[in-house]
């Protein structure tokens, strides 16, 4: 690679990356960071068990984080209805069972529908909110007390794609700070049997989409292809 191309890296890029299932977004930037020796940070968390596109900048383009952070967002995924986690997510244990009425689908988005606009989201407790200077999860993981506000989010779009029950695929447009593990809870609520997320993709991040993003792999093959 010639030391320009080397140290556009340093000087400051966006890479689009395909967080893969189980990393953190902190193991992504860790990887970069090792293969580019450059100054790292992303775009917006994604917990291990989501996938989908993680916004990675380097160089002067981390002072562009904030704002890539703030756009809206686009996720796709499942909702298991039936029963609930503490997490709201598959990272803990579903319980408490319950059976899941006959829906259609017409049915199934009339209740989404009511969750669409302006409205005040409560946080999951498994969540890196800090608390003390702690994040939460930390915190629940312990069985301490754990004080969560809720937060002023807006769901433009959400849609139910299809649904073999108890699974229910949907795509959601939202402002930053949704919680769809939050938001698959508060939907299996307003059904009355509960529901958990049990996969989530992100998708689109303002104008930055999943299509133009490559797996960590892909980014590294290219790296090393080119020095």
């Amino acid at each position: 690679m010639e030391q320009a191309e080397k140290n556009k890296y340093h000087e400051g890029a966006v890479i689009l990356i395909d967080k893969p299932l189980t990393w953190t977004s902190f193991d992504v930037v860790r990887k970069i960071r090792n293969t580019t020796k450059a100054k790292i940070g992303h775009a917006g968390t994604l917990d291990p068990l989501a996938t989908g596109l993680l916004i990675c900048c380097t160089g002067k383009m981390t002072k562009k984080i904030n704002e890539y952070q703030a756009q809206i967002k686009e996720y796709t995924g499942t909702f298991t209805l039936g029963a609930t986690t503490p997490t709201f997510d598959l990272e803990s244990e579903p319980t408490d069972f319950k059976e899941v009425p006959a829906l259609s689908l017409e049915e199934l988005q009339t209740v989404a529908n009511k969750f669409l606009g302006e409205q005040m989201q409560l946080p999951p407790i498994h969540s890196a909110i800090k608390q003390n200077g702690k994040p939460i999860y930390h915190l629940a993981r312990q069985g301490k007390e754990v004080t969560v506000e809720p937060r002023r989010i807006v769901i433009e779009e959400f849609e139910i794609v299809s649904a073999e029950l108890p699974i229910v695929s949907f795509r959601v447009v939202c402002s930053t700070g949704t919680y769809i593990r939050s938001l698959a809870n508060d939907y299996g609520a307003a059904i009355g049997c509960g529901g958990h997320l049990s996969k989530l993709c992100r998708t689109r991040i303002g104008d930055f989409t999943l299509e133009k993003a490559q797996s960590v792999d892909e980014f590294i093959a290219a790296y090393q292809a080119e020095s």
